[in-house]
């Protein structure tokens, strides 16, 4: 990957969404619900403080991550649709 993201914005691949539900009820793509989780693939070096020190990321590459419904910004990156944003729109780093 050739993108870098700036301050303390990250890259988010976003889950496939359900094709199936747990019904065995197969979903439409005009039915399907945007995904709210993901894997961080690309993260920013941290938030600059107003001391102008860096403020490290929590959020590290690799993490599956819940985030907010309508968070980001969706670009297409290689093909593959992915979602930038800030790292204070993630709700939670899921458990491995």
């Amino acid at each position: 990957m050739k993108l870098h993201p700036l301050a303390d914005r990250i890259i988010v691949k976003p889950a496939a969404a359900e094709e199936i539900t747990k019904g065995g009820i197969i979903v439409p793509d005009t039915a399907k619900e945007k995904p709210v989780w993901g894997e961080v693939i690309a993260a920013g070096p941290g938030k600059i403080s107003d001391e102008g020190k860096i403020v490290p990321m929590e959020v590290k590459v690799g993490d599956k991550v819940l985030y907010g419904k309508y968070s980001g910004t969706e670009v297409t990156l290689d093909g593959d649709e992915v979602l930038i944003m800030r790292e204070s729109d993630v709700f939670a780093i899921m458990p491995k």
